[in-house]
C-alpha cells in the first residue's frame, strides 16, 4: 500500500510520521504512536471510545484516516496533563467517582474538554448534548455530568479570581 508522510501537532508537539494511506487514525495513534488512551470500541463511530480533539472539535478517530490530520492539531488524553499536573477534568472525574471500568473515560473526558474549551459554563443539557456521542455501560452518567459541572465551577472560580487583578490594573 502507499506510504504517506504526515505532519501535525500531537499533544502540543509538532510531529512528522509515516504511515499507510489507508491507516485509520485510531490504529495510527494506538499502535504506531503508543497512545493507548485512544480506545477502539465499536470501530463505527458510534461509541465514542476513540474520541480525540482535532482542531478544537471532537472526532471519532475510528472514522478518520491518519492522513486527514495533516496540518492539524490533535489532542488525546495523554496531552491533557501539562507539567505533570492533571487537567481539572481528570481531577473532577476522579473526585466525583465518574470512573468505573475506565474504557469510556478518555473519550468522555475529551468530549468534556472540548465542551469546556468552547463553553466554560455549560448547562446540564449542554453537557448531556456534548457527551451524547459517548457511551458508558457502567454508570448512569450522573457522576460524569457532576464531574463536568465541578470542572466548570473550578474554571469559573479561576476566571473570577483573575478579574479583580484586571480591574485593579485598569484603575
Amino acid at each position: 500500500m502507499n506510504e504517506i508522510e504526515i505532519r501535525f501537532t500531537l499533544n502540543h508537539k509538532d510531529i512528522t510520521a509515516k504511515t499507510q494511506g489507508n491507516r485509520l487514525l485510531v490504529d495510527f495513534l494506538r499502535e504506531d504512536l503508543g497512545l493507548t488512551s485512544v480506545k477502539k470500541g465499536c470501530a463505527e463511530g458510534e461509541c465514542g471510545a476513540c474520541t480525540v480533539i482535532c482542531n478544537g472539535d471532537t472526532v471519532t478517530s475510528c472514522t478518520m484516516l491518519a492522513g486527514q490530520v495533516q496540518g492539524k492539531s490533535v489532542l488525546t488524553l495523554e496531552g491533557l496533563s501539562l507539567g505533570g499536573e492533571l487537567d481539572i477534568l481528570q481531577e473532577t472525574y476522579m473526585e466525583a467517582g465518574a470512573v468505573q471500568c475506565g474504557y469510556c473515560t478518555p473519550g468522555m473526558i475529551l468530549s468534556s474538554k472540548a465542551l469546556l474549551m468552547k463553553n466554560p459554563s455549560p448547562s446540564e443539557d449542554e453537557i448531556r448534548r456534548a457527551l451524547s456521542g459517548n457511551l458508558c455501560r457502567c454508570t448512569g452518567y450522573t457522576k460524569i455530568i457532576k464531574a463536568v459541572q465541578m470542572a466548570a465551577e473550578c474554571l469559573s472560580e479561576k476566571i473570577s479570581e483573575k478579574l479583580p487583578e484586571k480591574e485593579e490594573a485598569a484603575s
